[in-house]
């Protein structure tokens, strides 16, 4: 399975009076490694919107496991999960960088659509480019 891996820096603005992170961080945190992912592939996140594309999210499941800190460095590894022609699945793991701790699990689930948010199954060949291995359905 084709997976990237972003690298982030805990902001002071992310966290809490404690230096715990916030829990919607997360999800920004999320969609830098799922943009990077598909950039990582040769798509942009703004090419495929000049193809006509969008990728919404239709849903989210986070598990929070421990807490990231302020100037934790981070990790967030981004994989696809499942695609199936116009809606797909991403996986996620935020790891502290020193020592590899899990932090988090999450997946978000999107659909393809048009710029008006229409449905729109993706080409084959684009559907290949960001999945590897998945086919669309």
């Amino acid at each position: 399975m084709l997976e990237s891996t972003s690298r982030l820096r805990a902001r002071y603005v992310e966290t809490d009076q404690m230096g715990v992170v916030h829990h919607s961080a997360y999800l920004a945190w999320m969609e830098v490694a799922r943009t990077d992912y598909l950039r990582e592939r040769g798509l942009p996140y703004k090419e495929l919107e000049a193809l006509g594309f969008r990728m919404p999210v239709l849903g989210v499941e986070v598990r929070y496991l421990l807490p990231a800190l302020y100037d934790d460095d981070i990790l967030v590894k981004a994989r696809l999960a499942r695609a199936s022609g116009v809606r797909f699945s991403f996986d996620y793991e935020v790891l502290r960088a020193s020592d590899g701790t899990l932090l988090c699990r999450a997946r978000t689930d999107h659909a393809a659509t048009d710029h008006a948010g229409r449905p729109r199954r993706l080409p084959k060949e684009l559907a290949r480019l960001i999945g590897g291995d998945i086919e669309p359905g």
